[in-house]
């Protein structure tokens, strides 16, 4: 049977930023320590007011075939993970193939996950490349949550920051690359938790509906137009969930934790990371953590956290990566990436 490999990965963050100093300014009630402390993060990259998810997906896509002298037109499937698509219609894939200069025999799609996006990203190109439907796919990941948050929204303005990764899946191992090989999966859905983390007006459903500013308890501002996110709730999920996904996701693979030499999980907060982590049992020196600068972008968390980790020398001696998404849907997914010469 065909493998898949990572072979390349490159990522975009927005040149605006959001640090703790001010949010803190913006609401004094958040000083700077208490931010760091609560979450972890010190700065977010925020999208400019007219940079979209195409254009973030564009600008990750031309660091990776710049830096990975990658020929584009050996490209012949594009998978774009967004929650913050340009348009309801066309698909942005459709726009990414033409403006990166693609083949046309290249497909393009689409697809709505969030925080395990990236790993369901992986399912897909993985089974593309199995079929013999595609050799190279180029799989992004690319939010723009911040333009979902309100102004007064201080609770999720400290969370969630605007980034795009760009990763290529192929057929066959390259000198000089990465070469990932990507191993067996296991997902989970919980669909009865899809209103802990919603943006609930601007669909279908609710397309002429016009929300109202609310003050809940912890003093932010929530509104239907915007982003809503029950915190213990999804807490609660991580913390429950999580650790059964992963047992499942070493047994499906055949490998003990102890042959794990690296975990990278979505980069949610350091609180809920912590918890998770001490409920999976994996030691902290085998724990990837790197959002600081960066805060949660969704979908890109773990591909920008698997780059980084390269560009520091953390994967030279790397041979077994443990990666695990969860989050909104209720949805989640892991799977095992083996490193070979």
């Amino acid at each position: 049977m065909n493998q898949a490999y990572i072979t390349a990965l490159s990522y975009y963050l927005p040149a605006n930023i959001l640090d703790n100093k001010m949010i803190s300014e913006l609401h004094p009630e958040w000083s700077i320590d208490k931010i760091a402390l609560k979450t972890g993060i010190e700065v977010r990259h925020i999208s400019a007011e007219d940079e979209f998810a195409s254009d973030m997906a564009y600008s990750a896509a031309s660091a990776l075939f710049s830096e990975y002298d990658v020929d584009k037109h050996d490209i012949d499937f594009v998978l774009l993970c967004t929650q913050s698509p340009d348009h309801f219609l066309p698909t942005t894939a459709c726009l990414l193939q033409e403006r990166l200069g693609l083949s046309k025999n290249c497909g393009a799609l689409d697809f709505n996950l969030g925080c395990s996006g990236f790993i369901y990203g992986l399912g897909l190109a993985k089974a593309l490349i199995q079929s013999d439907q595609a050799k190279n796919v180029l799989l992004i990941t690319s939010e723009t949550y911040t333009k979902y948050i309100h102004p007064n929204d201080k609770t999720n303005k400290t969370i969630f920051g605007d980034g795009a990764a760009a990763v290529l899946i192929s057929k066959e191992k390259s000198d000089g690359m990465l070469n990932g090989r990507i191993g067996n999966f296991v997902y989970g859905t919980d669909g009865s938790g899809a209103s802990n983390l919603i943006v609930k007006n601007g669909g279908a459903r609710f397309k002429n509906e016009v929300g109202i500013d609310l003050i809940d308890e912890n003093g932010s501002t929530v509104n239907d137009d915007y982003l809503y996110m029950d915190g213990k709730a999804i807490f609660n999920f991580t913390a429950s969930e999580i650790p059964k996904l992963i047992k499942k996701g070493l047994d499906k693979n055949e490998i003990s934790l102890d042959n794990v030499d690296l975990a990278i999980f979505h980069q949610a907060n350091e609180y809920m990371l912590n918890v998770v982590r001490t409920r999976c049992n994996i030691a902290k020196e085998k724990f990837y953590v790197n959002f600081s600068d960066g805060g949660n972008t969704v979908s890109s968390t773990i591909p920008i956290a698997l780059k980084r980790a390269l560009n520091e020398g953390a994967l030279a001696n790397v041979k077994t990566l443990l990666l695990a998404g969860f989050g909104v849907g209720l949805s989640m997914g892991t799977t095992i990436v083996t490193i070979e010469e």
